[in-house]
């Protein structure tokens, strides 16, 4: 029997089913947005999950809203556990994610930001594809369904599928070999990788990436074991790119994937976190490059000359890669959605 109740039993009393998964929602004033990511939890069936929402807004709680109550009103008609907590002051996103983490319980946790809507069975794929791929996390890259004519076949050069034997863990820096996978998940690409692949909508094709912005589901003990996001302490309020450390470190020890057909879907909300100027990677991972030493002068004028000869505004990179989120609308594939 599959864990959501449907309409029939919504007004029946029971407990709901221990979560196989949390997800985990930072968020921050955007109750709009809000309201269809939690529209898309709602559309879920297996497995059974508990929600866990994160409110650092400033002014009313995100419940205040009437269609946020109405969505938490059905999730948890449908059987599902929602906790709806204030988090305040703010102490960046990091924090906000270590917070959530804490609060956590389920042997598996989804991070999944205030502005990304999941197609109906998205979270049961990714579940089968993290336990088919055997990393420590699986993610869905968000696509920005406004770029579904921007056709970028260069951006999707990198694409290279986990072979038959699974992920392996792998040491993700900037200038590491892979570290320009982070174009993959610009705009619609992995919309267009999927058509061109002749994908069918239940196949769950795990390829090798820079890191995933917006929907990652971990294996909890893995992202415990690697310190989560401990490292808030070690950066100020105003920082971008805490999922980018988490993720690399996560890969260092037990691998991670993206999974195609993505079923993420982005509101393409502006984003929340206006203030990028400090990236958590450049203090965590100090002095380190993917030779264990700094890329030096003449790489860095390089990348700087690269980026602005042809930016695309709708990926978000570590360091001085970090672009505008601002594609068309398209905002930031990464740290910035769902945070104050």
């Amino acid at each position: 029997m599959r864990s959501r109740r449907g309409a029939a039993r919504w007004a029946l009393a029971s407990q709901p089913a221990p979560p196989a998964v949390d997800v985990l929602v930072p968020t921050a004033g955007r109750t709009s947005a809000l309201a269809v990511t939690l529209a898309g939890l709602a559309a879920q069936d297996d497995p059974a999950f508990r929600v866990i929402v994160s409110d650092q807004s400033h002014s009313a709680p995100v419940d205040a809203d009437p269609a946020v109550r109405a969505m938490v009103r059905v999730l948890r008609a449908q059987g599902r556990e929602v906790v709806l907590l204030r988090h305040l002051p703010r102490r960046g996103m990091a924090e906000q994610r270590q917070f959530l983490l804490d609060a956590s319980r389920a042997p598996r946790v989804l991070f999944l930001d205030d502005d990304v809507w999941l197609e109906p069975g998205a979270l049961e794929r990714l579940d089968a594809a993290l336990t088919e791929s055997g990393g420590g996390f699986a993610g869905y890259a968000v696509q920005g369904l406004s770029h579904l004519d921007d056709v970028r076949p260069h951006e999707r050069e990198a694409f290279e599928p986990w072979g038959p034997a699974g992920v392996r863990p792998e040491r993700m820096r900037r200038g590491a070999p892979g570290f320009e996978r982070w174009r993959l998940h610009n705009a619609a690409n992995m919309a267009h990788e999927a058509a061109d692949r002749g994908l069918d909508d239940d196949a769950r094709l795990a390829y090798r990436i820079a890191w995933v912005g917006g929907c990652v589901l971990f294996e909890r003990a893995e992202l415990l074991a690697a310190g989560g996001f401990r490292f808030w302490r070690d950066l100020p309020a105003a920082h971008a790119g805490e999922d980018v450390v988490a993720q690399w470190r996560v890969m260092e020890r037990a691998g991670g994937a993206g999974v195609l057909p993505s079923g993420a879907v982005h509101l393409e909300a502006p984003t929340t976190v206006v203030d990028r100027g400090t990236e958590a990677s450049e203090i965590v991972f100090a002095g380190e490059s993917a030779q264990q030493g700094p890329a030096g002068p003449e790489r860095e004028r390089r990348e700087k000359d690269e980026r602005d000869a042809r930016p695309h505004p709708g990926a978000e990179v570590p360091g001085r890669h970090r672009l505008s989120r601002e594609q068309g609308g398209h905002p930031r594939i990464g740290a910035g959605r769902g945070r104050g």
